[in-house]
């Protein structure tokens, strides 16, 4: 009987333990998976943001662009931008498989808007949304 039971309670602790160490993909709801891109971006976590992101070759080449562009920056602005916290200023359901969000955050309180786009039931960043000039 005790064997069964640490047996458990081991298991128990191992997935826990799994669970809390892996970040989960949401993207089944347009603001989560905004936040989640967001908030990943700002943390310097790109391999996480990139799985968010509409894979096409122009966001690609966006996205890589800044990946560099932010591993340039000085480590107290890395540092400012990773306590930051992200502000949703407004969000703007255009259609059912688009939303544009309209976010800053705590560090620099410059706005930025993002668009999300609903491809086989996940919402996906076009990140090229974000530098186009006809925003």
């Amino acid at each position: 009987m005790y064997k069964i039971i640490l047996t458990s309670f081991i298991s128990l602790l191992f997935f826990v333990a799994c669970d809390q160490s892996v970040k989960t993909k949401k993207n089944t709801d347009p603001l989560e998976a905004g936040r989640e891109f967001i908030d990943a971006s700002l943390t310097g976590d790109y391999d996480y943001a990139k799985k968010y992101l509409l894979a096409d070759s122009t966001n690609l080449m966006y996205f890589e662009r800044f990946v560099e562009f932010d591993k340039k920056k000085p480590a107290t602005e890395k540092e400012g931008y990773k306590n930051a916290n992200i502000i949703i200023n407004s969000t703007e359901n255009v259609s059912d498989s688009v939303t544009i969000i309209n976010y800053s955050n705590t560090y620099k309180k410059e706005p930025s808007k993002i668009k999300l786009v609903k491809k086989n039931n996940e919402w996906l960043v076009d990140f090229k949304y974000t530098f186009l000039e006809n925003n």
